[in-house]
């Protein structure tokens, strides 16, 4: 491939000849060492499931098992210790540090940003389950949880809430905030090795940065494949229920083949501005749709729930998020695996994806700002999501019902257009929703293969267009192969399994994170006393040295004041004054904590890494 070489001012040097702290590069080649395992790895998979799926989907039920029962304690662990981390590092002093040069504005106002942010988590999985899990919840509640009916439409949508809530935002902040750092403070290239590099020194370089970013690209595959796959089901059960055509896997992989031709057009044409619009018109459909569902549906009832549900969740928001099921059994796993640990896997499997995307719209933005901004208003925005479509649909089934089979089951798939079908202009919604979905899956393989694509090329933020059409061709056999071997049960079992390494990586960043932002503000305070001691050198000696030989004067000391003066002499003679000479002041030299501004520091910082890394 051709190597385009980028010109730039000259950045500082380390003894090994490496720059630092220079501006962010394009790197056109292909990085082997990431692509090729990788490509393997996933191939390989595609051609094992197609080849036997039985094989496959024996080996997938044996896997998610055994990690459910194995591990489904360490999920909601490191879940609820993001959570802490995230809140920790908004809160602590960290909270002050640009993400980006000191001279930096935000990129985008805080309107556009709030509005990119909620971009950034609405996908398929919102339209998939926005009905759906309430439902099911309510109609099936988690094991140990009893009571009336109010009760538990209360409990669903506040376990609802639990999945979809701070938690998966937490997991983005952990990836996206490190990255946002490496990028556009220290100039790194858009790489998911780079987030550690505080941590590892030299040696993301190497191998350990290619085996943290093959992780990275197998778990995005992964989990762009499982929405993938999620949205195709809910296609198949639309287009069903709308009498169109019967829902089947054959269906389903027709159904992949076309919207994947339509993505891989879009990437050859380069309509890039035409995705963009059509991404902006998914958003206002969205919208749209949950607008209508408010004001035909019971409006005063839905606003209510979605206020009292914020309360119970919060209320109930430790308890929930150490929830293992301890004492269930067989029963109590089985539903873990079907929720919890399914959705902290696959929050996981997207956290590149989704870091990514955040830490590149965020330039600009300090610590804080970015923490609770990425925490808080896709979370509120989601809550309303939930609180209106899953809202009406509990509030339907509790009025009338026709959306809960007579055996307590539900629906996943179809629930959504039971729903919109029951409601004015039912036809047109269910419509509406198909293309909802249908544009979703368009824009999701998309911006997928792009960040997949910028993973493979070492961080390349153009990367080639035939990498992009590779990994959104790759995405579709995925999804493909997985429906093959086991349905949405497969897709699940995908998400966990691949999150499971992962997951390492992402610790080992909150670990990075903490090493790098301790670095920087041991900077900041160098600096302030820096220029502390070279201003109060001017008056050291008056407000300092003076008072302290005077001592503290209190009233104790004037009566043997007055004795002595009394016993002066001469009374009106005036006392010699004995010349000091002003103590030269200090003088020091003031050391910037940005790289761009003073390159000593990022000198000395890479030194402390060369030795941390010897150690």
């Amino acid at each position: 491939m051709d190597c385009m070489a980028a010109t730039h001012p000259p950045a500082p040097v380390t003894a090994d000849g490496d720059e630092l702290g220079a501006p962010v590069t394009t790197t056109p080649r292909l990085k082997r060492w990431v692509f090729w395992p990788a490509a393997v790895i996933v191939l390989g998979f595609v051609a094992w499931t197609l080849i036997a799926p039985g094989s496959a989907e024996s080996a997938f039920n044996a896997l998610q098992a055994g990690i459910v029962a194995n591990f489904s304690w360490y999920y909601v662990l490191i879940a609820a210790f993001f959570v802490a981390f995230s809140i920790f590092v908004g809160f602590s002093r960290f909270g002050d540090i640009k993400l980006g040069k000191d001279q930096d504005e935000p990129e985008f106002s805080t309107g556009s940003w709030f509005a990119l942010l909620f971009a950034a988590g609405m996908g398929i999985g919102l339209v998939f389950y926005g009905v759906s899990e309430p439902l099911s919840h309510f109609a099936d509640p988690r094991p140990g949880v009893t009571g009336d009916e109010a009760s538990l439409a209360q409990q669903a949508m506040t376990q609802t809430f639990l999945h979809w809530g701070l938690h998966a935002w937490a997991i983005y902040v952990v990836l996206g905030l490190a990255l946002a750092y490496a990028i556009h403070r220290r100039g790194r290239p858009v790489s998911i090795r780079w987030a550690l590099e505080p941590l590892l020194g030299k040696r993301v370089k190497g191998g350990w940065g290619n085996t943290i970013d093959v992780i990275a690209l197998i778990g995005t595959l992964f989990g762009v494949a499982t929405s993938l796959g999620l949205g195709v089901i809910q296609i198949g059960a639309g287009l069903e229920s709308a009498g169109i055509a019967e829902s089947s896997t054959v269906s389903q992989i027709a159904i992949i083949a076309v919207i994947t031709a339509l993505t891989i057009v879009s990437l050859v044409t380069g309509v890039t501005k035409g995705m963009k619009i059509l991404s902006n018109f998914n958003l206002i459909l969205a919208a749209a749709l949950l607008l209508f569902i408010l004001i035909v549906g019971p409006t005063q009832y839905l606003l209510r729930d979605f206020v009292q549900s914020i309360g119970a969740y919060l209320q109930n928001l430790v308890g929930l998020s150490f929830t293992v099921s301890a004492q269930q059994g067989a029963a109590g796993e089985a539903w873990q695996a079907a929720w919890t640990t399914f959705y902290w896997g696959w929050w996981m499997s997207w956290a590149p994806f989704v870091g990514i995307f955040i830490a590149r719209i965020s330039k600009g933005r300090t610590v804080r700002q970015f923490v609770f901004g990425v925490l808080l208003v896709p979370t509120a925005l989601t809550m309303l999501w939930f609180a209106v479509l899953g809202g009406a649909a509990i509030h339907q089934q509790m009025n009338g019902g026709g959306l809960v089979g007579t055996d307590g089951s539900v629906d996943v798939e179809g629930s959504l257009f039971t729903l919109l079908a029951d409601l004015p202009a039912g036809t047109v919604l269910t419509f509406g929703a198909i293309l909802l979905i249908g544009v979703f899956f368009v824009t999701s393989s998309d911006s997928g293969s792009l960040v997949m694509a910028m993973i493979a090329s070492g961080g390349d933020i153009e990367p080639k267009n035939w990498l992009r059409v590779f990994f959104a061709g790759v995405s579709a056999l995925l999804a493909v192969a997985l429906l093959l071997t086991g349905g949405l049960n497969a897709l699940k079992t995908a998400a966990i399994t691949t999150a499971l390494p992962f997951s390492i990586v992402l610790l080992l960043t909150c670990w990075s994170t903490v090493i790098a932002f301790t670095r920087e503000r041991r900077a900041y305070d160098r600096a302030e006393r820096a220029l502390l001691l070279e201003r109060v050198g001017e008056y050291y000696g008056l407000e300092v040295e003076g008072p302290a030989e005077r001592g503290v004067q209190t009233g104790l000391g004037r009566p043997w004041r007055v004795i002595r003066q009394r016993l002066k002499p001469t009374r009106g003679a005036a006392r010699p004054e004995v010349a000091h000479e002003p103590d030269p002041p200090v003088r020091t030299a003031t050391v910037s904590p940005d790289p761009a501004l003073d390159p000593r520091l990022d000198v000395a910082v890479a030194r402390e890494e060369e030795t941390t890394a010897d150690r």
